[in-house]
């Protein structure tokens, strides 16, 4: 621990995915969504972590795994196609390998990915045995890594029609956080942050010692916070909220303004799945033929106009020094403002969707590690620090009541209820009725029965996800997300309808589990007044 500190600084980072699964297909495009996190982000976050320990840096870092996320993790189809998938990138850079040989700079960067490739495949392979969440489970049983919860499919809670519903998102969530890190969870992020006044009940309830909001979810909450968003606050029940800060957050998360889109950093968009000749990269294509990113990338942002220089990993990566460097300053200039204006050491929270590392911004782990270094050797006012740890060592929090808030567009609820996608929600809040009304009526049920009711659970569950609601928004892959909205609607109307007239169809239920088998271990009474 740094003697004389000034504050603390606690960086978020929101680990998740869509649960994306199709077992009745040899390949599926979203499915690529969950191998590039794992290669781009997850993968290079849990090397990084590695090296930090190695080099003796006690660094501090909270992440949130979602239960969708560690389901993915942890199934063996998935990961046998990681594996596939892995196999034709070593097998693309290879051909890369001979294709540039004659062009210096980009045969560099050629043997970087074709190594790369080789590396992920070593380490989820023969270091994980394909178990990456015993990699996550190591690090935060270490002491460096504060793993959150979330809930169990991303729902949007605010947009919840009913408590119990709200309350088997977080039961069943925290059900496979104990299953995979033997322990309760005590932090939660919220689904794109999203707060609604009570939910801290339910969390509480469920044994949640904390939660995030945006700032204006403590800022506009009653009384009004004492010291803003730099120290948390406590609900009138105990749970405590902390709110994010808005300067270190746009600093790092910003395209246009922040770190990420600086013209030394690698270009996400220039990629040889568009680049080169069709025929060359086919054999990498998916089924339908059409070109697709494949994670090779010779360019750097270089300016706002469309030509685009080589990529030079080197200045890279003392670009991403220089701006952990910059990020570490204006932190500490931050934090010694605030304890001579609010007289109290403040913290700083910054929280950051994960696959901003890595994914989107390559030199993002990077820029990570780099700031871990300098806060432990550089510096002497900041002390990194989880949420778990700062709330053991302060006492006397503010209690005020939190106001209404989400991280999206205009911090409510317009990103997730606009005319793309309000339709939803009338068949969702028919399904959570008619879910609660199945745990009613069949208290117990036994064999067939009682997987139909659990399938339902799961139905409902997944159409819940707050992903197919902002897909429509934001206009990216829109048919996939209605098609998945409109089919677990479909599955929950039929099982419904089946069990209310006895009338079960094993074959198709059969067949539906092998789809949907998200949460194997699921209890359908999540959903009942019957806390047994």
């Amino acid at each position: 621990m740094i003697n004389n500190h000034k504050g603390y600084l606690s960086l978020v980072l929101h680990a998740h995915l869509p649960y994306v699964r199709h077992p009745e297909h040899y390949r599926f495009l979203e499915e690529d969504w969950f191998y590039e996190a794992l290669t781009e982000t997850y993968i290079p976050l849990i090397d990084m972590f590695a090296r930090l320990k190695d080099e003796g840096v006690d660094f501090r870092l909270t992440m949130s795994l979602t239960p969708t996320l560690l389901s993915m993790m942890s199934d063996p189809l998935l990961q046998n196609r990681y594996i596939r998938h892995l196999d034709q990138l070593i097998e693309l850079s290879r051909k890369e390998l001979v294709r540039t040989r004659w062009i210096p700079d980009l045969l560099t960067l050629a043997k970087i990915y074709h190594d790369n490739f080789i590396h992920c495949r070593k380490i989820f392979v023969e270091k994980y045995a394909k178990d990456l969440i015993s990699a996550f489970r190591f690090f935060q049983d270490s002491g460096n890594l504060e793993i959150l919860t979330c809930g169990a499919t991303h729902a949007f809670v605010p947009l919840v029609k009913n408590e119990k519903v709200v309350d088997a998102q977080i039961k069943i969530a925290v059900n496979q956080y104990k299953k995979f890190f033997g322990r309760n969870p005590r932090g939660i992020w919220l689904a794109e942050c999203g707060y609604t006044p009570g939910l801290e009940d339910i969390l509480k309830t469920n044994g949640i010692k904390y939660f995030f909001t945006d700032s204006h979810g403590i800022l506009h909450g009653e009384p009004r916070p004492r010291y803003g968003v730099f120290t948390p606050v406590c609900c009138p029940n105990g749970v405590a909220v902390f709110g994010r800060d808005n300067e270190s957050s746009k600093q790092v998360w910003s395209a246009k303004e922040g770190y990420p889109g600086d013209f030394q950093y690698r270009d996400f968009y220039r990629d040889v799945g568009f680049d080169l000749d069709y025929d060359y990269i086919k054999p990498y294509l998916h089924g339908d033929g059409n070109r697709i990113s494949l994670g090779i990338k010779y360019f750097r942002i270089t300016g706002k106009n469309n030509e685009k220089q080589i990529y030079n990993p080197i200045r890279a990566r003392e670009k991403a020094a220089t701006h952990a460097g910059n990020f570490m300053f204006n932190r500490e200039k931050q934090i010694e403002h605030l304890e001579r204006f609010l007289g109290i050491k403040p913290i700083i929270v910054s929280p950051y969707d994960a696959e901003l590392f890595g994914h989107w911004w390559y030199e993002g782990p990077l820029w990570l590690e780099f700031l871990m270094k300098k806060l432990h050797f550089d510096q002497n006012s900041i002390v990194p620090i989880t949420p778990s740890e700062y709330l053991q060592k302060t006492s006397g929090i503010q209690i005020i009541k939190p106001s209404m808030s989400s991280w999206g567009y205009k911090g409510y609820n317009e990103v997730w209820l606009n005319g793309s996608n309000d339709w939803i929600y009338p068949h969702l809040h028919i399904m959570e009725d008619r879910m609660i009304e199945l745990a009613g009526r069949f208290p117990v049920a036994e064999s067939l029965l009682k997987r139909a009711l659990n399938q339902a659970a799961r139905e409902l569950l997944l159409a819940q996800s707050s992903d197919w609601a902002f897909i429509m928004k934001t206009g990216t892959m829109v048919e996939y997300a209605h098609r998945r909205t409109k089919s677990h609607i479909s599955r929950f109307d039929s099982l419904y309808k089946s069990i209310l007239s006895s009338s079960i169809n094993e074959t198709w239920l059969t067949e539906i589990e092998r789809r949907d088998n998200i949460f194997p271990d699921i209890d359908y009474r999540a959903y009942s007044d019957d806390k047994g």
